[in-house]
């Protein structure tokens, strides 16, 4: 196993992601699309599958080669996936931190293995790769809207809610998360 991969349970594994895995990406958002649009969410994601929408393939393909994106595997399969940037995209009305940053950039799951615990994993992940880089703050951003079910998410896993916004009509919330630094050898010595 190499340094960036870990083992959050006997089923689900998680290891740095690349060009190869665009496609599976792409899947598991025009999934989730899918899977909000039968549950009668249609402002979340819209109705289009995600890689039918403007810009949505050629995303993904940058985010993967980009940035840092990471996959979640149950038995060799590809079961989620996150990306990490160094800040929020450009495209939202989200002002950096003001200090050095770890961005969810996305974060999806294969809506076959919902409630297996994948996001809760990569999020984990998300803090380890954040305090092994010296960073303290993680950010991430997510839709606010549906009675705050994803903000809940979020916030059972460690994140405060930060400020909110509105990108065009989308209500958005920024929530953080400080996962502290390791301590440097010297500062353990004493």
């Amino acid at each position: 196993m190499i340094e960036t991969e870990r083992d959050f349970s006997p089923a689900i594994r998680i290891r740095p992601g690349g060009p190869a895995d665009a496609q599976a990406v792409l899947d598991m958002l025009d999934g989730a699309v899918a899977w909000m649009n039968a549950r009668g969410n249609t402002e979340q994601w819209g109705t289009t599958p995600y890689s039918a929408t403007a810009g949505g393939a050629e995303r993904v393909r940058r985010y993967m080669t980009e940035n840092a994106p990471f996959v979640a595997e149950a038995d060799g399969t590809p079961v989620g996936a996150m990306v990490l940037d160094s800040g929020p995209s450009p495209q939202m009305p989200i002002e950096p931190a003001g200090e050095p940053e770890r961005y969810v950039r996305l974060l999806v799951s294969d809506r076959r293995h919902a409630g297996g615990g994948i996001g809760a994993a990569l999020l984990a992940h998300a803090a380890e790769e954040t305090r092994r880089s010296g960073v303290e703050l993680l950010r991430v951003d997510c839709w606010a809207g549906g009675g705050g079910e994803l903000v809940a998410f979020y916030e059972r896993q460690g994140f405060t809610p930060t400020e909110r916004f509105l990108s065009g009509s989308w209500p958005g919330q920024v929530l953080a998360r400080r996962v502290g630094v390791p301590r440097a050898r010297s500062d353990q010595a004493r």
